[in-house]
């Protein structure tokens, strides 16, 4: 056999342990033992102490043992109890017999009579312990069993008395014919009982319960060395001469200590020994030793022909007690043949029935069925052998089996054998073992065995399970990558960023995380539509996959975002690293960025790019969202670039957060103020109309303008990837209470005689959210009494992804009830030129960018010229952002801008002082009120505006 198959169903030995206690006491009762055999082998230095031990020693020990059987009997309640009771009567019989014989030789110092009590109580030993062996035995569970117990018994006890009368009972019953007969029926009681206790004690031996067998097999030997001691006694050379306390009496020493250790030391060994057993080899039975069973019968006949041979012999007459015992051996022989027979004869047909039976079973199977030696070598194959593998199955009978299992799993094949051959078969019967098998093809086949126990070897029951194995792994891979790039999802890229922060990678801090988002993706899933989208997803995929190097880790998120896992190096040059980190995040961010052959035509998107460290101590949740930061600084920074995280960007999302949450609480505890300023005619100084902005002071008392309490609503959007998120709600909610306080405290001045227009800011995605009625701001208006003509939405187009068709027919619909529509930031907003051609405006709003600079650099002059000769051909009013000083004010009058707001009129007034500026009507114009330049002025209810709520001064991303 090769050193594989050796290895595969070879067991390590294992060292047993945990009989500690029971090997003292063995000890201590061999010790016992031996001093009272030296004493008996010495006379123990006189007749007094001799008798005194050979008496009243013997009955101690007996008590000993009757109350050692007793006590576990009573304290253990199991199918044995009756046994240990009567064993200990039986024990109890012959302590009261040695008693009884030491009262007489060594107190009172008389002759036993005979008949006497001590002999009684002797005769009462076998018949209990005749009774507990019998207990102790295995039933059968037929008729014919217990027949054949019975004819095994007599045939035992038959021979035995055949040899014994032949060999001493005979002269002893004639020695004792002249006295009474009372005196030859007890004499001959003694070895009768000893001869019967013998034949259960060899029937028993055969017939022996499973259950506790070492405590039954010390209890038979301490019952054999007691009979064997009482033969000796009986036989008539010794019983002239002996005297108690001699070496005979060690004998029934011994065999008392055996019974009253054997129910507890014993026992405790056999647990010891069943629990450690199953972990070795198991012996493999001798063919002596299970067949001496079968010639118990022809044993016990030999034994009665020996004795009838002696009797010949020795008188040269046969005796009719051995003729009698003789035939009836005989007969009960050839009984017991007979039943063995018929019951062969029946066994034998039952048996060709369940091979029949399971022969079809297993060549029916579609499952191979194996049969390994404990060598390791296949002895039976079934025939679906063929099927399965592709192999004969006489072709495989032979093999080692460890020969047709792949290497790569034979060690693990090899460790699952060993373990489950080691394991208690009552806890593990079966085990469960796939591995890779050989075909007849020369192709390895994925094999899924039932592993059982089978006289040393193994069963096996196997089954091809490659489909399901090729299934599972398809399953696999779809759970752990994206379906329509083929990249690790997120879940694996989690796991394996963990890996690398763990195991022989812990301490390399070099490790990088990179988090990619495309920019513009968005754009082109609206232009050109989400198929093409689908192709630019693959294509950058691919491209991001080829970038990357072997070892490391490209995977998709979700929709445009993208990750990679760069192994680190083990450098520990922080700088250097950071420096090639870098340069593979800007090579990526430059092929990402490259343009797009999608559907014939020619594609650009960009690459933002957030890379982060793998600090001490990080986790890999940590370590990812350090990558988005940074990847989210990377687009507020500009896009199209690539950002190294920083701890103090953590430190600005706290930050952030907080002021969000305090911006989430402010909305619900009224903490916002509505404020106005006054949009004036530069021609006149007069009031057109005022523009509402909010203002929020928060508990810590800090007065936030719009652009800061804004930008944190919109960075909290950004982040969550979503305007739906509960940062968008609220941004939601302070839109709809702007809008609605505003129109309120309108209709309230209205009313009061200021008939002056309201200009509220509204983004174009606000105006057609699906979660706003369409009639929200036609009932706003009618629930609060305020004319449609004084309600001007200052509506900002930023987003490229805004519907013009719909926002189109929303705008149409308020346009007719009056509202009055101004375009938000023109000059620098997205999609300008659409809006002015699609949309219903009637008042442009220059930009605060083009105002800030319209005085100083001609080149904005120039533009901000442009636009305002537009907004004047297309026969609109014009209002500037941001005015803030009279140089402004004069040049935008000059260049035709119809008006203004800002701080060279006035800064965003409470209510109280908005009253008095409207009670008074004009503000002073810096060089005096003139007449427009420009053809088409202003009248100031016709005004309109927007940018009121963002005033301030830009205030750039962070």
């Amino acid at each position: 056999m090769s050193a594989p198959g050796a290895a595969l169903l070879n067991r390590p030995p294992v060292p047993r342990g945990g009989g500690g206690r029971a090997v003292a006491v063995q000890v201590l009762l061999a010790v016992v033992w031996c001093g009272y055999a030296v004493g008996a082998g010495l006379g123990w230095g006189g007749s007094e102490l001799a008798d005194t031990m050979g008496d009243f020693g013997l009955a101690a020990a007996a008590f000993v043992a009757a109350g050692s059987c007793y006590q576990y009997a009573r304290t253990h309640a199991n199918r044995d109890r009756l046994a240990w009771v009567l064993f200990a009567l039986s024990s109890l019989m012959s302590a009261c017999g040695n008693a009884v014989w030491g009262w007489y030789e060594v107190v009172i110092h008389e002759e036993m009579p005979s008949p006497s009590p001590a002999q009684f109580f002797f005769l009462c030993f076998a018949p209990p312990a005749i009774v507990g062996l019998l207990v102790l035995a295995k039933r059968p569970v037929t008729r014919a069993g217990w027949v054949c117990l019975a004819l095994d018994s007599w045939l035992i006890a038959g021979s035995l008395l055949t040899l014994s009368w032949s060999l001493a009972l005979a002269k002893a019953a004639r020695s004792h014919s002249a006295g009474s007969v009372a005196g030859a029926a007890l004499e001959l009681a003694y070895p009768l009982l000893d001869i019967a206790l013998v034949s259960m004690v060899l029937v028993l031996h055969f017939r022996r319960s499973a259950t506790n067998r070492s405590a039954i097999n010390t209890a038979i030997a301490a019952l054999a060395l007691t009979v064997l001691c009482d033969a000796i006694f009986t036989s008539p050379l010794l019983k002239e001469t002996y005297r108690s306390g001699q070496l005979l009496d060690a004998g029934w020493f011994a065999g008392s200590l055996l019974l009253a250790y054997a129910p507890w030391g014993a026992r405790r060994i056999g647990v010891v020994h069943e629990q450690v057993e199953p972990r070795g080899p198991r012996p493999v039975s001798r063919p002596i030793a299970r067949s001496l069973p079968a010639l118990t019968p022809y044993l016990a006949a030999a034994v009665c022909t020996l004795g009838i041979l002696y009797n010949v012999l020795e008188s040269r007459s046969v005796d009719k007690v051995v003729v009698v015992t003789g035939c009836t051996v005989v007969l009960a022989l050839v009984i017991r043949q007979g039943i063995m027979l018929l019951d062969n004869i029946a066994l034998t047909q039952e048996l060709a029935q369940k091979e029949n039976h399971f022969r079809s079973l297993v060549q029916g199977s579609s499952d191979v069925i194996m049969i390994a030696a404990p060598t390791g070598t296949l002895r039976y194959v079934s025939p679906a052998a063929a099927g399965v593998y592709g192999r004969d199955a006489e072709e495989l009978v032979g093999t080692e089996l460890a020969t047709l299992i792949h290497p790569d799993d034979l060690g693990r094949v090899i460790h699952e054998v060993r373990r489950f051959l080691a394991a208690p078969p009552g806890e593990e019967p079966t085990t469960r073992i796939e591995c890779r098998f050989k075909s007849g093809t020369g192709e390895w086949l994925n094999v899924e065995s039932t592993v059982n126990r089978h006289q040393g070897g193994l069963i096996l029951n196997s089954r091809d399970v490659t489909e399901r194995v090729r299934l599972q792994a398809q399953l696999q891979h779809s759970a752990e990558h994206d379906p329509l790039t083929d990249l690790p999802n997120r879940a694996l890229f989690t796991r394996r960023v963990r890996q690398a922060l763990t195991g022989r990678r812990a301490g390399d801090h070099s490790t990088a995380v990179l988090f990619i988002d495309l920019d513009g993706f968005k754009a082109v899933n609206d232009t050109i539509g989400h198929q093409a989208g689908d192709e630019l997803l693959v294509e950058a995929a691919r491209r991001l996959q080829d970038s990357v190097r072997a070892g490391d880790t490209a995977a998709r998120l979700g929709g445009d975002e993208f990750a990679a896992l760069i192994l680190g190096d083990g450098s520990r040059d922080r700088s250097a690293r950071e420096y090639q980190v870098h340069e593979i995040a800007d090579r990526l961010r430059t092929t990402l960025s490259q343009p797009y052959r999608i559907a014939g035509s020619e594609v650009r998107v960009a690459a933002s790019i957030g890379v982060a460290f793998a600090d001490p101590g990080i986790t890999p949740s940590d370590l990812m969202r350090n990558a988005d930061l940074a990847m989210y600084r990377a687009k507020a920074g500009g896009k199209d670039r690539v950002e190294l995280y920083a701890p103090q960007m953590q430190a600005e999302v706290v930050r952030k957060a907080e002021l969000a949450g305090r911006l989430r609480t402010a909305l619900h505890e009224g903490e916002f103020a509505l404020l106005h300023q006054p949009v004036v005619s530069l021609a006149t100084g007069e009031v057109a109309a005022v523009a509402a902005q909010a203002r929020w002071r928060s508990a810590q008392g800090i007065l936030f303008t719009p652009a800061e309490f804004l930008r944190v609503a919109e960075y909290s959007e950004g982040a969550s990837g979503a305007t739906a998120g509960p940062d968008g709600s609220r941004t939601a909610e302070l839109g709809r209470w702007l809008l609605e306080q505003a129109v309120e405290e309108a209709a309230d001045r209205h009313r009061a005689g200021h008939d002056v227009p309201v200009a509220v800011r509204m983004t174009a995605q606000r105006l057609l959210d699906r979660a706003v009625p369409l009639g929200s701001v036609e009932a706003l208006l009618t629930r609060h009494g305020l004319p449609s003509g004084a309600l001007v939405l200052e509506l900002a187009v930023s987003d490229p992804r805004v519907p013009f068709d719909d926002l189109e027919r929303r705008l149409t619909a308020l346009h007719r009830l009056g509202v009055g529509i101004a375009l938000d930031g023109f000059g620098s907003g997205y999609a300008a030129i659409s809006a002015l051609r699609r949309l219903p405006v009637d008042m442009l709003k220059l930009d605060r960018g083009l105002v800030e600079g319209v005085v100083e650099s001609s080149r904005l002059h120039k533009i901000t010229a442009g636009l305002l000769r537009i907004a004047n051909d297309l026969g609109m009013r014009s209002v500037a952002d941001g005015v803030d000083l009279p140089e402004q004010v004069m040049t935008l009058r000059a260049m035709g801008c119809t008006h203004g707001q800002g701080m060279a009129f006035s800064g965003p007034l409470d209510e109280y002082r908005l009253r008095r500026a409207l009670v008074r009507g004009t503000f002073p114009v810096p060089g005096g009120a003139v007449q427009p330049a420009l053809a088409g002025g202003s009248t100031a209810g016709s005004m309109v505006i927007h940018r009121g709520s963002h005033n301030e001064t830009a205030v750039p991303p962070t």
